[in-house]
This record gives C-alpha cells, structure tokens and sequence, in this order.
C-alpha cells in the first residue's frame, strides 16, 4: 500500500471522492515533487479533501491552490490551502489565479468534466504550466456520455479524442510543416499517459532526439538496411574510408 493509499484509508477530514485506480497513478506521478514544495492547482473543489490530501502529501512548504464555481468551496481554506471561486472556462479569472499564486507545478482538473471545459482549460493553462510539471485530467469516461456532457465513442471534440492528437505533436520534429501546424505551446509535450478515466500529461522542452552509435563490430546485412535508411550517412561513410 501507498502513501496516499495509506492516507485515503486513515482519513477522516473533508470528503474525498477519487477513482480508486488513481491513486497508485498519482503516487507514480507526483512522487517525484514531495520534496520540492511544489505549487499545485486543483480545479474542481467539491468538498474539499483532495486540497487536503496534497497539503498532506506533499508537506510543508507546498503550495495548494483550488478552484471552484461553488462559492461555498471557500470554507475549504486553510493553511497553506486557496480557493479562487469562478468559472473554468473564464480566461480572464484563469489568468487571474495565476498571477495571483504563480506558475504551477501540476495541475489536475477534477472540474465539470464536459468536454468544452477540458479541453479549454487543457489549452489555456498548459502554457501557464512550469517546465517539467504534469497535468492531469480525471474522469474521462465522461468523453463518452452523450448525455449531459456531449461525448460519444471516437467523436470529434470530446478530451479524449483531444489527448489522442497530442500523440502527434509530440512527434511534430517529423511533421511535414506544410501539412500540420503545431501549436507552439505543446511542442513542449513530453509524453502522454492515458490511463482508465484519466489522462497524464509531462511538460518539458524536448529537442529532436539524436540517432547515437556505440560499438564496433557490424553485420554486413544489416549496414545495407541501415544504407537505405540512412543514404547520406553511407554515403558519406564511403568517401571517408
């Protein structure tokens, strides 16, 4: 058992409602941050134990931000803990919250889960989101309700389908420029885990990965291949020797 498994189980504070598989992803995830005091934004308050169990986990120093459209949300403050009340689509109040507590370290969004504010809030506070952070969306099985939340299996314009396209533009070094545009901000996709319900997203500005060679001993077959897959490097290899 985890630590966060070990903390849900103890709890007695304000209620908690998770996915009982999130919480081995976010002890993989998050693990790494428990000692850097990290800034965490969690939209979607509800009763308020989420806020508590980051303040618990990732201890003191750390700084744990939440949103809400419910103004009653509020009564979740407390040390170490913010509740900004407004609406998650609202760019104009996203942008206050973060000038107002700084660039997070993770963001989880636990809000209203329809597909419009997903994937708004995905593509406007990704950016705001420091190198190396995570972002995660939860309660994903939404993407395929179509009542009250718009989705439907493989249909256009549900968060799932909108993680999925993040598969190519972690790829976009290989993109042909005249055939897709690449949004500048998630040419910083590092790597993208889907998991039952939730969706994990690493930030990091990634260069083009470099083709590296150790070793000696060659199979001749296999340096042909390697000449079809790579003309210029063979033929450069032969004017060399």
């Amino acid at each position: 058992m985890n630590d966060i498994e070990k903390w849900f189980k103890k709890h007695q504070g304000r209620r908690i409602i998770k996915q009982s598989n999130y919480l081995n992803i976010y002890e993989k995830f998050f693990s790494r941050f428990r000692r850097l005091k990290p800034s965490v934004l969690e939209i979607g308050v509800c009763h308020g134990g989420s806020l508590e169990l980051w303040k618990d986990f990732f201890g003191e120093g750390s700084c744990i931000n939440g949103i809400d459209i419910n103004p009653k949300c509020k009564e979740a403050e407390s040390d170490q803990i913010s509740v900004f009340i407004g609406d998650q689509t609202d760019l104009v109040f996203l942008d206050q919250v973060i000038s107002d507590t700084g660039s997070p370290d993770i963001i989880i969004d636990d809000g209203g889960h329809t597909m419009n504010q997903q994937i708004t809030t995905f593509n406007h506070l990704f950016p705001k989101l420091n190198n190396g952070g995570i972002y995660v969306c939860e309660d994903l099985h939404t993407s395929y309700f179509s009542k009250n939340y718009k989705g439907g299996f493989r249909r256009k314009g549900t968060f799932i389908e909108h993680a999925k396209s993040l598969v190519d533009q972690i790829h976009h070094h290989y993109i042909d420029k005249g055939t897709s545009v690449i949004p500048q901000f998630q040419q910083d996709i590092m790597s993208v885990h889907f998991y039952d319900s939730l969706c994990v997203i690493e930030k990091s500005k990634c260069a083009k990965p470099k083709s590296i060679t150790s070793g000696e001993l060659e199979i001749e077959e296999m340096k042909r291949i390697s000449a079809l897959r790579h003309p210029r490097k063979w033929f450069k290899s032969k004017l060399h020797n």
